[in-house]
Parts: C-alpha cells; sequence; structure tokens
C-alpha cells in the first residue's frame, strides 16, 4: 500500500514542491505588467454598451448604418478587452487603438450617421470618452511595463 500521509506537511504547502521556482517566475510573468487590471472590465462593460447602443437608445431603425457602426465597434473593444486579460503581455501593444477607436466614435454620429439627435451624439460621446481614457490608462501602463522591463 502507498504512504499518502503529509509527515509534518501541510496539506495546501507547495514549498517543498520541486517546481516552485519555475512556478513563481511563471507567476510572475503571467502578472507582469498588470498595473491597471481594473481597466479590464470597465472597458469590457464600455464595449457591451456600445454594441447594444442603438437599441437602448433606440436608434437602430432611423440610423442603421450608425447601429451597425456601433455594433461592430462594441465588439471590437469587448475583443480587444478580452485579449488584455487573457495576453495582456502582447495586447497591450495594442492599446494605443482604443484611443483612436474612443476618438472615432465621438466624431462618428456626423461621419457614419445622418443627421443626429441628442440622444446618439450624447450616447457616442460618452460612450468613446470612456473607451479614449480607459484607452490612455492601459496605454500609460504598458508604457511603464516597457520602462521597467527594460531598465
Amino acid at each position: 500500500m502507498a504512504d499518502v500521509s503529509h509527515r509534518g506537511a501541510h496539506r495546501g504547502d507547495l514549498a517543498d514542491h520541486p517546481d516552485i521556482t519555475e512556478m513563481r517566475d511563471r507567476y510572475a510573468r503571467v502578472l507582469g505588467g498588470r498595473d491597471v487590471a481594473l481597466v479590464d472590465g470597465p472597458l469590457f462593460l464600455v464595449g457591451l454598451a456600445c454594441a447594444i447602443s442603438p437599441w437602448i437608445v433606440h436608434f437602430s431603425a432611423s440610423q442603421p448604418a450608425l447601429a451597425t457602426h456601433n455594433l461592430i465597434m462594441g465588439v471590437a473593444i469587448v475583443v480587444l478587452a478580452l485579449g488584455f486579460t487573457v495576453m495582456p503581455q502582447r495586447m497591450y501593444g495594442l492599446s494605443w487603438a482604443m484611443c483612436v477607436m474612443g476618438a472615432w466614435m465621438i466624431i462618428a454620429p456626423w461621419v457614419v450617421g445622418t443627421n443626429p439627435d441628442k440622444g446618439v451624439i450624447w450616447t457616442n460621446a460618452v460612450l468613446g470618452g470612456l473607451t479614449f481614457l480607459l484607452g490612455l490608462a492601459c496605454t500609460a501602463a504598458a508604457m511603464r511595463s516597457g520602462r521597467t522591463r527594460h531598465t
């Protein structure tokens, strides 16, 4: 019969694990550059809000081109936010794209839409502004993390 007793070791203690150093290094690499981990969730929610905004603000029928635009932009923001969460080391290089997308969303009602009303303008301005600001936060964190890695 096999000896499965834990002779003095605590059940959750990994100090004696043979790969503890490699596990710690990997954990540090995965969490490295996660200064703005709290930005990923709000960015995801802004993307969802952008995607469903045509139906919430009721401009899907009056502004079909802008409704399609907001749906596509919202999905793109959600995908980038998920990428920031799942692969932060690779995705934070694209964080500047959030700033561009936010600025574009602010002017999109006049470029993509036709005679937008105040609800459409305010919706896109608020969502675009939030996207821009969250993109700045991601970009700043990526720059900080890049400087600390190279020094």
